[in-house]
């Protein structure tokens, strides 16, 4: 066999040998290639660490709705007052306009003593007193909060101050000393607006706002 024959045999063996190491590793490499590309399943998804404490470290306020003058109103309380939490405070306010309303038409004077200042207390318990002496009781029942807004908020260090709109239907009643009804329906209730004012001394120990100021809204 002369070289030229040698030669190509050579050639074509490996011609022969190279098409298969492509036929074997050609397809791993592309095989490997798509478990790359694809999902890893040991890989945890990578999540924006911060995001959600930056989110809680932000004070609940602004609050939409309000003017620039109750905004900050109610930065100046949450500076002076660190436990002052704004939902808190609404949540706190339409229950203590429940328990008051409630003691106030069920003569509860204690309960009524421990939600109100000094000079809120002293009127409810005149119309108390007057109600009474008249042989009149009130048979009221609130139906529902419709609005807890908040109107007014201010710092006067150490007092903080906030005064809540109340829409409110109340289905209220008047009865004689016999127990007639001589005014009112428990059937129709009728729409209460109030404006109910809150006071706190923020260096005081306890977290309780007071009732110390009520009007007509």
């Amino acid at each position: 066999m002369d070289n030229t024959v040698e030669i190509v045999i050579l050639a074509m063996i490996a011609a022969f040998l190279g098409l298969r190491l492509y036929s074997v590793l050609g397809r791993r490499a592309e095989h490997e290639e798509e478990v790359i590309q694809g999902p890893r399943p040991a890989e945890t998804p990578r999540v924006a660490v911060g995001v959600a404490d930056r989110a809680q470290e932000q004070p609940r306020m602004p609050v939409p709705g309000v003017t620039p003058a109750i905004e900050r109103g109610l930065r100046e309380i949450a500076a002076a007052d660190r436990r002052f939490d704004l939902t808190a405070f609404l949540d706190g306010a339409k229950g203590a306009y429940r328990m008051i309303l409630e003691a106030f038409w069920k003569g509860d004077k204690e309960t009524l003593g421990e939600l109100c200042d000094r000079d809120v207390f002293d009127g409810f318990a005149g119309a108390i007193a007057a109600r009474e002496a008249a042989g009149e009781s009130l048979d009221n029942r609130l139906v529902r909060i419709e609005e807890a807004v908040i109107v007014a908020a201010a710092f006067d260090a150490p007092m903080a101050r906030i005064t809540v709109r109340f829409a409110a239907d109340i289905a209220a009643v008047t009865r004689n000393a016999e127990g007639q009804v001589i005014a009112g329906s428990l059937n129709d209730a009728v729409e209460a607006r109030d404006l109910w004012t809150f006071s706190r001394n923020v260096t005081s120990g306890s977290p309780d706002w007071l009732l110390d100021e009520t009007d007509e809204a």
